[in-house]
Parts: structure tokens; C-alpha cells; sequence
């Protein structure tokens, strides 16, 4: 069951993240398993990072829950505010994306 988590970054956490960015990649590595989709959300100048957000592939929300609660980037404190959602797939076309 997929599961949407977005996440939105503290206002002026740009260190923060930077520093936690390479614990936060080894994490989504060690689960890729269950990431469809993920990436940085950006601002309107389309560089400044705002945020997060997965698309998981998980069998309960609690397993959602859990996958954000032990990303590095929520135990170091860098979010916000971070929402869980079921998502439901109408339409993904992943040869459209550019790649991150």
C-alpha cells in the first residue's frame, strides 16, 4: 500500500540539512526496497530546498510512520512539519522524470 510522506523543512535549516544530508542518503539506501519515488522539494527559484517527500511502498501506515520517525533528517530535527497520506496511483509515468 503506498504512502505519501511530505515533509517540510524548519526556515533556514539549509546547514542542517547539508550536514545530515549523508546519513539521510545511507538511510533511503539501506530501504530503497520501499521508496517508489522520492526527492527534494524546491522553492520557486527551483534551488533552494523547502522539504522532502516519499512515496512508499508499505503495508501499514505505522511502517510509514516509522520509515520518517528514523530518517535522520526528522532525529536531527531538520523537519518542520511532516504529513503521512495513503496514496492511491492514478497515474506515474517515471520516463517523464529527469533524473535527480
Amino acid at each position: 500500500m503506498p504512502f505519501l510522506v511530505d515533509a517540510i523543512d524548519r526556515p533556514g535549516a539549509a546547514e542542517l540539512r547539508n550536514k545530515l544530508r549523508p546519513d539521510h542518503l545511507g538511510y533511503i539506501g539501506s530501504r530503497v526496497r520501499l521508496v517508489l519515488a522520492a526527492g527534494a522539494k524546491l522553492d520557486n527559484d527551483g534551488v533552494t530546498v523547502i522539504g522532502s517527500f516519499f512515496i512508499l511502498d508499505v503495508g501499514e501506515r505505522d511502517q510509514a510512520q516509522g520509515f520518517a520517525d528514523n530518517d535522520p533528517y526528522t532525529l536531527g530535527g531538520l523537519f518542520e512539519k511532516v504529513t503521512i497520506t495513503e496514496w492511491r496511483k492514478t497515474f506515474f509515468n517515471h520516463e517523464s522524470c529527469p533524473p535527480g
